[in-house]
């Protein structure tokens, strides 16, 4: 007599009742709904200064007045102070600061970035104009400006939700095609380098709203859709069409309106600002704006972080590959094994 064993369909789970689907759905969706509205919502309410770098220059004398103006904004401003004009220049265009006021004898000067956010830039000339005496007119120069056709930096902004979309899909299609391994690995890394060749060549080539090193730019654009690309694919590799769904949560209800994209991080209520760039869409904005108006200043922290992304995705899509393959040759060899008898 031979032995048997329990079939699949004897083991697998019974599917839950309609009932129950129905229930489940309808939680679901309000819950998705409410975790969607907050994570766009309280950000975009609760944006304001908070520890903003902010340089100030001049003498001992005539920065103690401005710092005491300034200070008065409580937690808002994060104070670095320089010796001179240039120096304050210098930290403006290798990002240390978003901008730098000035003490002169004619009263305070203020230098922006409008490239690294216009929403900060306009933020300072109101706060600076506010503490400024009666009567004294601030100067404001545009130390590094945006592109004349995008001076809002709405075409930037804009680039983070078509990133993450794409590189979502890009995870989706390799998970249901069946890709698998170096293959899966190849077809994301392929679809990522051209995915950044044609941003940079409509954002930049046609459009003209970027203006830095055009192969750096489209390196930037396609790390970023390989960061989110690799971990869709990777986590579906490692939990199944599950993965899909988890990853495109984190990118699009996390990733995207954590980002600051539109803003500036530390306009951002905490964690909210330093989570976001934690993220690929945070990184890649952060790192698109330093290749594209900063000679690539600053551009090392969201680069390392989406190569991080970009390697644990793909090393997890090869890790899925490789269990798997195991398991099957694991159920063929015991199904290859003679029946016992008895």
């Amino acid at each position: 007599m031979s032995a048997t064993s329990a079939t699949p369909a004897d083991t697998a789970t019974p599917p839950l009742p309609h009932g129950r689907r129905m229930v489940a759905v309808i939680v679901l969706i309000p819950t998705l709904v409410a975790v969607a509205l907050w994570a766009f919502a309280w950000p975009a309410a609760r944006t304001a200064p908070r520890d903003l770098p902010l340089g100030v220059a001049g003498s001992v004398t005539a920065t103690a007045q401005l710092e005491k103006q300034l200070s008065q904004h409580q937690g808002a401003f994060e104070i670095h102070r320089y010796a001179d004009e240039a120096a304050a220049r210098d930290a403006i265009e290798d990002r240390t600061v978003y901008g730098a006021v000035v003490a002169t004898a004619q009263g305070p000067k203020l230098l922006t970035a409008s490239a690294a956010s216009p929403v900060v830039a306009q933020l300072l000339q109101q706060s600076v104009a506010e503490q400024a005496p009666a009567g004294t007119k601030v100067t404001t120069i545009d130390v590094v400006p945006a592109s004349a056709k995008d001076p809002r930096g709405a075409a930037l902004s804009s680039s983070v939700l078509p990133l993450a979309l794409v590189g979502i899909a890009a995870g989706a299609v390799v998970t249901l095609l069946g890709l698998r391994g170096a293959r899966a690995v190849t077809a994301l890394v392929g679809a990522a380098a051209l995915v950044g060749v044609v941003a940079a060549a409509l954002a930049d080539s046609w459009l003209g709203v970027f203006t830095g090193d055009w192969w750096a730019e489209a390196a930037a654009l396609g790390l970023s859709t390989l960061a989110v690309g690799a971990a869709v694919a990777g986590l579906a590799a490692l939990f199944g069409p599950a993965g899909i769904g988890l990853g495109g949560f984190v990118v699009m209800l996390l990733g995207n309106p954590f980002s600051g994209a539109s803003s500036a991080p530390q306009l951002l209520p905490e964690p909210v600002g330093t989570i976001g760039q934690w993220l690929p869409p945070g990184a890649g904005a952060t790192l698109l704006r330093s290749v594209s108006f900063f000679d690539g200043a600053a551009a090392t922290g969201p680069a390392l972080t989406l190569a991080w992304w970009s390697v644990l995705g793909l090393g997890a899509v090869l890790l899925g590959s490789a269990l798997k393959r195991r398991g099957t040759t694991t159920e063929t060899a015991a199904e290859r094994e003679p029946a016992l008898v008895s």
